[in-house]
């Protein structure tokens, strides 16, 4: 089967590294895989290509030039499969696609929109829809997000859960934890509102000695998060580690896996702490708050409420029990229903039927 991936770029994030996951399960398997930019091919892009991959970068251009690109690389190409992934790709490649008489059409949300909401923008991605044969929501809360908007093609909504490799447990003599760590691994970026886990941190470091908080990631909140840790009187128990690659060794070495963001869809990060039987605390939202409450394997909080982040960060240091069930629930929830090759096949699936 020839498969055309359509993204914005390939830069470090959870959608771009699904594309790559995905990309290479599916060449793994026999399949001809490509991935098509439209902004730059980022750290990923460069990974992929050195891996053989064949990966086109378009350009940023008018959204009818960038159109007519799209239309006369997938006529050159003759793929089997179209897969946009996101607003902008499915806004820019379905139609093309459609037009270029390609089997079979679809695009994956990978999350939600916030305010304040680009009604064209939805409105657009909503129309393409039409040309897609499915729709693909990662959770179910996104789907049903989808399914509100306006001209929106109900009947080729689906929901297929994000799949994410298993991380090996890894021992690094610079990631050493010294008590109870919390950690968390993404962007940092005004979305993941991670002032409310440092509030948390703050309130439970009085009943946790030797808390310590590890931030894997960077991003533009990065200064801000850095200085209200510091009026916070954290600087003994928070570390910003940065962009890391090795991330493996941070998910080996922790307790608790933590996100705090105020939406979300279902992010990598969560699935990778699963796949080791790391539990977790996380705001009620999006994906989140659907797969905790499905498998049981961690702790739910209100989005914004650092008083009841710290309660629940006591309570998962101190009640060793119920740390360890909600770890092994974690673990097996993740073989039974989040591994990349239960996703992969998902996809194949799709791919092979038209609506």
């Amino acid at each position: 089967m020839r498969i055309l991936h359509a993204v914005y770029s390939l830069e470090m994030g959870g959608a771009e590294v699904i594309v790559a996951q995905l990309a290479r399960l599916h060449r793994s398997q026999g399949h001809d895989v490509r991935i098509a930019c439209y902004s730059k091919l980022g750290v990923l892009g460069e990974a992929l290509r050195t891996e053989g991959f064949e990966l086109y970068v378009l350009g940023e251009a008018h959204p009818l030039l960038t159109m007519a690109r799209y239309y006369k690389l997938i006529a050159t190409l003759d793929p089997d499969v179209v897969h946009c992934h996101n607003v902008a790709p499915t806004i820019q490649a379905a139609l093309p696609a459609r037009l270029a008489s390609v089997r079979c059409v679809l695009t994956t949300r990978h999350g939600f929109t916030l305010d304040p909401y680009p009604r064209n923008e939805e409105l657009k991605y909503n129309a393409a829809g039409h040309a897609c044969d499915h729709i693909v929501g990662v959770c179910q809360a996104v789907c049903d997000g989808i399914e509100m908007g306006a001209l929106a093609a109900k009947d080729r909504i689906r929901k297929v859960y994000n799949g994410a490799l298993p991380l090996a447990p890894v021992k690094s003599d610079e990631v050493q934890k010294r008590g109870f760590t919390l950690l968390f691994v993404g962007r940092l970026e005004p979305v993941k509102n991670l002032t409310t886990l440092l509030e948390g941190v703050a309130q439970a470091r009085e009943h946790v000695p030797g808390l310590a908080c590890w931030i894997v990631g960077d991003g533009s909140a990065r200064a801000g998060l850095e200085a209200r840790a510091a009026e916070l009187g954290l600087g003994d128990v928070v570390r910003f580690w940065g962009m890391r690659m090795d991330t493996a060794a941070f998910f080996s070495a922790a307790d608790v896996f933590v996100m705090s963001s105020v939406t979300e869809g279902l992010p990598m990060s969560l699935l990778q702490a699963m796949s080791l039987g790391v539990p977790s605390i996380l705001t009620d939202v999006g994906g989140m708050g659907e797969v905790s409450r499905l498998t049981q394997s961690g702790l739910l909080v209100p989005v914004g409420d650092g008083e009841a982040y710290g309660r629940a960060i006591v309570r998962m240091a101190t009640d060793e029990a119920l740390r360890s069930q909600l770890s092994t629930r974690a673990q097996d929830e993740y073989e039974r229903r989040f591994t990349l090759e239960r996703m992969g096949e998902h996809y194949l699936e799709l791919y092979a039927n038209r609506v």
